[in-house]
């Protein structure tokens, strides 16, 4: 067996009592959250489910959350995490092209279902994964859960364990598969480098349908014993009040998380005494940051990392005491990533020079589902062209310098900016428009339209906004927008964002 949930059963026999996952009010041990999850697989065998199935999570972070995609694996469907602050179109096009047989919705989300999809509600502050039929609300998940759970599909590690849509350089997202034998060396490469064992309690304040949340280490400490302490939301002074509350060893941290981290403890004190180390990622991290972060967590080191999706995250790690003599940089690949830079023409390229950043090893995806083609444009032979633009040291230390994708980076999510613009020439008033990414001290960078306009016509912010309402994300949304005469562009017509870029962020 190699799910996660093997672990989590193992653990239960061993160690019952050992705690496994903290949530509110709910602490549940292996041998209790082992129960959840067999209950919760005992509702999807109920409703039909059988290996191979798609079944999608639209659900905010809760104890249900974790126990459901424990279940969903031990019945070999395929999980299916869906970021909840997408727009309703986007949630319609993932689910059709992925193919859902069942979705799981927040009550509080259920206006982002789309029309027709087999749901069911889940009541995620109930204890337990209390869930029920969106078309019969007196059908309860224990109803299902009276017969005995199945028996954990034997999955093997080329079966398909994940699918994740992450923005890409088209107008639609791409779907990443993950196998079980991507997860397995994700987590041992993790479990490795951070030095992960069974008395670690990580702190997960990011969102779990984000490899961050769910994978950077996640649930990898589960397979050693250790305890997830989970929030349904991120707030600064409740994560830094947990972190002496709960004595939390490890977490993973957008870097606006972070900022809002340190500007708190600026006005209050907290024991973070047991804090052993924080990975942060999304932008490369500056010098003054990890000093106030050391500052703050004196026992601590921060641990600069780079990662996709389309690896499980986390393939390159800060080795500890680097973190100045290296700054600027995203540390080394792991124990079983293997990192290249190579030219346009798929040859590596030595140590200095700038290339693309690519990858290869069991961690690495093996393609995007139902879609031959943007996979093949992704390799080069057995290498995974990232997109990313860095460089390689003497010292095998990877520094990103640029972004070859159109991608924009806003409180560590991904936004192709070709979403944003499909939605933008939407407008009848629109000429030309560009999306781009501009410096934001709050959030990393902030999404801008720069948009010329046809000749008599007006656009403001707000009209821009209400317009992008319901077609995207709230995080997509633009937050900026401005009217040029003309965007820059090279001989053969294509808007130079780079200069685009440089050019707004000086008038700005």
């Amino acid at each position: 067996m190699v799910s996660v949930s093997a672990s989590v059963a193992w653990w239960a026999r061993t160690e019952p009592h050992r705690l496994a996952l903290v949530y509110g009010d709910q602490r549940l041990s292996y041998a209790q959250l082992r129960e959840r999850v067999e209950r919760a697989a005992a509702l999807l065998a109920a409703r039909g489910l059988q290996a191979g199935d798609v079944v999608a999570l639209l659900m905010k972070n809760s104890a249900a959350f974790l126990e459901l995609s424990l279940a969903i694996s031990h019945v070999g469907a395929v999980f299916l995490p869906i970021n909840y602050r997408l727009g309703r179109e986007e949630v319609d096009y993932i689910a059709d092209h992925a193919g859902v047989k069942l979705l799981f919705v927040d009550e509080e989300l259920q206006g982002s279902v789309p029309d027709g999809l087999a749901h069911m509600v889940v009541d995620a502050e109930a204890q337990g994964n209390s869930a029920r039929l969106a078309a019969d609300a007196s059908a309860d998940v224990s109803a299902d859960a009276r017969a005995a759970a199945p028996p954990a599909h034997p999955s093997t590690p080329d079966d398909l364990y994940r699918l994740m849509y992450t923005s890409g350089t088209t107008d639609r997202p791409k779907g990443v598969t993950h196998t079980y034998g991507n997860m397995a060396w994700k987590c041992m490469d993790h479990i490795t480098a951070l030095d992960l064992h069974k008395d670690d309690r990580l702190l997960v304040v990011g969102p779990l349908y984000h490899v961050g949340a769910f994978d950077l280490p996640g649930v990898a400490l589960w397979l050693v014993g250790g305890a997830l302490v989970l929030e349904r939301d991120f707030d600064a002074t409740r994560t830094l009040s947990l972190i002496a509350q709960e004595k939390i060893t490890g977490a993973w941290m957008a870097p606006v998380m972070l900022n809002r981290c340190l500007d708190v403890a600026e006005l209050v004190r907290f024991d973070v005494s047991s804090f052993r180390w924080l990975v942060g990622g999304g932008e490369r991290t500056p010098e003054e940051r990890i000093r106030a972060f050391t500052g703050l967590f004196t026992r601590a080191r921060y641990v600069d990392a780079y990662g996709l999706t389309e690896t499980c995250s986390g393939d390159t790690m800060m080795p500890a005491g680097f973190e100045i003599a290296k700054i600027g940089s995203t540390g080394r690949a792991l124990a079983h990533v293997e990192l290249a830079i190579l030219n346009d023409a798929g040859d590596a390229l030595p140590a200095g020079e700038h290339g693309e950043v690519c990858l290869r090893g069991p961690k690495v995806t093996r393609g995007y589902w139902r879609d031959e083609a943007k996979t093949r444009a992704s390799f080069w032979g057995d290498w995974f062209r990232s997109g990313d633009v860095g460089y390689l040291d003497a010292d095998g230390f990877l520094f990103l310098t640029d972004r070859k994708k159109d991608m924009i980076i806003s409180g560590g999510e991904n936004i192709a900016s070709s979403e944003v613009e499909r939605v933008v020439y939407e407008l009848p008033q629109i000429a030309e428009a560009a999306a781009i990414g501009l410096p934001d001290a709050q959030w990393g960078e902030c999404v801008t339209v720069a948009a010329v306009l046809k000749p008599g016509e007006s656009l403001t912010l707000e009209e821009l906004r209400a317009h992008c309402h319901g077609k995207l994300g709230g995080f997509k949304t633009p937050k900026r927008l401005v009217l040029c005469d003309a965007l820059p562009r090279n001989p053969s017509g294509k808007v130079l964002k780079r200069e685009l870029r440089l050019q707004l962020a000086a008038e700005h």
